[in-house]
């Protein structure tokens, strides 16, 4: 029904409802984000794992803090797996959140902000205070009709908060902030005007606040910054960047630097963001989201450094007319790094399988992998399954795509239940028995 409404609705009056609903659920709610510093997490990949950490570095403030993210929603000291299958919740949906973290005595809200929420008017009515961005790789093109018009969206949000009115929250002034990722050929396009601030951050000598004298500990990474030490539960360089945009966002609203970063040292990692699940066997099975394929390049970087023997990849690409063109790329990446590879369904929409599974497969067969060293299994607990059977002991079995997402997505928008961390846990338990 949604398809037929956009096909055959002229585009300025599907516009024109968003616009209204956005302002509809604002209204409804009370313009919760009035009473809120609100941050936005925008950029391609690390959105989730940042907005985390912003939110938790933020109460080394002794406030609470609350977030929505892909992976997982935060309002003050509870937290939950999101379930929605959303990025970016719908306008009421957020506006409730919202509202929620308000009567839990929230003072900040930490809102992965995404370019199909932003084209679909889902920010509007929301008082951001700062936005954060974090890189910016071709993904969605299909959807947005190129990269200049992704990227475009992204850039959205830093207009919306540049336009907005100062406010007030708590008797306290707010300040626009604009928190820049250096390491992003892309960032200085998003330096534009009418912010307060403008913090950049990084890794190595360079302008703005910068993560200095890395230590890789295998499964953590400690570094300095202006002569302070902490480390975080997280390994590579992608997360010290995705810790560096926390620690620069929550020291330029005010709080202090020792304090951030002592705080740094107790967050735990996000689900599903190369999260390991042990059931005591004698293999490493990691749980990670990289669907993009820079995301899946800094993802081998960092496994690649581990302890392992053989790299057994389970993986598979997006439906729904979504980023066609990366199939075979991230298929070639698999077929390049990893020693046995299985294709596999992962969110097929409308579309077939078969046919995806097939276009990855390509990629990693035009890299070199035949006979046993690929596999395509299209059912994908089938292939889960198979992988850790095959796995010895120091393999690293790496399972992309889902993370924790609570569903894969089939044809005619039917959620089937799922929890890939789970699927893992009960083929290593089966595997054990």
């Amino acid at each position: 029904m949604i398809h037929l409404l956009r096909k055959f609705v002229p585009s300025p009056l599907i516009d024109l409802y968003h616009r209204i609903l956005s302002w509809t659920a604002a209204f409804w709610y009370g313009h919760p984000s009035r009473e809120l510093i609100v941050i936005g997490v925008t950029g391609t990949n690390g959105k989730t794992t940042t907005a985390y950490f912003i939110a938790k570095a933020l109460e080394a403030s002794g406030e609470r803090s609350g977030c929505t993210t892909t992976a997982l929603f935060k309002i003050g000291t509870k937290e939950w797996l999101n379930d929605k299958k959303m990025t970016m919740l719908g306008r009421f949906q957020l506006q409730k959140m919202l509202r929620d973290m308000v009567k839990a005595g929230c003072r900040y809200a930490v809102i992965e902000t995404s370019s199909q929420g932003i084209v679909q008017h889902r920010h509007r009515h929301i008082a951001y205070d700062a936005a954060v961005f974090t890189n910016l790789t071709p993904e969605h093109i299909e959807a947005h009709g190129g990269f200049e018009n992704y990227k475009q969206a992204k850039l959205e949000l830093f207009r919306h908060v540049a336009r907005r009115k100062p406010k007030t929250v708590g008797g306290m002034a707010v300040p626009k902030l604009a928190v820049l990722n250096r390491m992003s050929e892309q960032a200085k396009d998003f330096a534009i005007a009418g912010f307060d601030t403008t913090v950049w951050y990084g890794i190595g000598a360079g302008e703005g606040m910068n993560a200095t004298d890395l230590d890789d500990r295998g499964w953590s990474t400690a570094f300095s910054v202006d002569g302070i030490r902490t480390e975080v539960r997280s390994p590579g360089e992608v997360n010290v960047e995705n810790a560096m945009a926390a620690i620069a966002t929550a020291t330029s609203l005010g709080l202090s630097l020792p304090a951030v970063m002592k705080k740094m040292e107790t967050v735990s990692g996000v689900p599903g963001r190369f999260e390991r699940i042990d059931g005591g066997q004698p293999f490493t099975v990691l749980v990670d989201y990289a669907v993009e394929p820079i995301a899946m390049e800094k993802l081998y970087d960092t496994v690649e450094k581990l302890p392992h023997g053989r790299i057994i990849h389970v993986l598979g690409s997006c439906g729904g007319g979504r980023d066609v063109a990366r199939r075979p790329i991230i298929g070639r990446i698999a077929g390049k790094r990893a020693d046995v590879v299985v294709v596999t369904n992962e969110d097929p929409y409308d579309d077939d399988p078969a046919k995806i599974i097939e276009d990855v497969a390509k990629g990693a067969r035009e890299a070199g992998k035949t006979g046993e060293a690929l596999q395509t299994v299209l059912d994908r607990r089938e292939a889960i399954v198979r992988a850790i059977r095959e796995a010895r002991p120091g393999d690293i079995v790496l399972l992309t795509g889902k993370g924790c997402e609570q569903a894969i997505m089939g044809k005619n928008g039917t959620l089937i239940p799922w929890d890939e961390r789970e699927v893992a846990r009960e083929a290593i338990k089966a595997l054990s028995a």
